[in-house]
This record gives C-alpha cells, structure tokens and sequence, in this order.
C-alpha cells in the first residue's frame, strides 16, 4: 500500500491553517491505517499543556495529560490530537470528566486494544489531583 493510500482520510494534517475548535464536542480526533497491525505495542502521547475552565469559577486550570495506546486497526494522527487537546482551552469542564472525554473520544477514534489517559493537575485551592482513566477491549 503506498503513503497515499494509507492517509488519504487525513484532513487536518493537510491542512495550512489551523481551525481551532473551542468545544472538545466539536473537534475531530483523526485515525488512519496502523500498518503494523500484527505487532503488539504501545504509543504514548506526553501533552504537558493542558488548560481548561473551571465550570464553577470560569479560572484557568492546568494540567499534564499522558495518553498511552495499544493500537489495533487504526493510530491516532498526532495533529489532529493536539487540535482536540486544545479545544478544552475555552471550555469549561472538571477534571474528572476531561479525562473522561478524552478517553471516550480515543476510544471512539480508534477502537484500540488498550488505552489509559492519565491527567495531573497543577493544585487548585491546595489540592492536586491526578485521574486515571482506562479502556480495555
């Protein structure tokens, strides 16, 4: 199979500009072909830039979200995800249910064998907190 064939459904990683979503909703999470199908290995997606809104206090939080995959048919394209990582930028959203939607989100992208999003978050009120979500077929 060639290059072409294989990314031919990629829309965002051709395009020149960058169309920010501003709703998680709304943003499209991008996959193509894995090629190494028959093989069994992990991907992992380090994002230490993750903002969001506090849905009580409309204040910026920040956070680190790791995203670590056991691919089956489809990869996620890595551009396409780092347009739906900051499509939380303007969104109000807990903690909690970020790294919910995020997983959802992959899950649904990809169908993977495997998937676990980790988000730590910088302390608001004194308090850090990390989730850990998981997917398994």
């Amino acid at each position: 199979m060639s290059e072409s064939d294989y990314t031919k459904d990629l829309s965002l990683l051709k395009r020149s500009e960058n169309n920010y979503p501003d709703n998680p909703d709304d943003a499209e999470l991008e996959s193509f072909e894995n090629r190494f199908e028959k093989n069994d290995y992990w991907v992992t997606f380090d994002c230490p830039e993750y903002t969001s809104l506090c849905p009580v206090t409309n204040q910026p939080d920040f956070g680190h979200i790791t995203i670590r995959y056991r691919p089956d048919a489809k990869i996620i394209e890595s551009k396409s995800l780092k347009l739906f990582i900051f499509s939380f930028r303007n969104f109000n959203t807990f903690h909690e249910e970020s790294v919910n939607k995020i997983l959802d989100k992959f899950v649904e992208s990809c169908d993977p064998h495997e998937c676990i999003v980790e988000g730590k978050f910088n302390p608001r009120g004194g308090i850090s907190l990390t989730i850990v979500a998981e997917h398994k077929k």
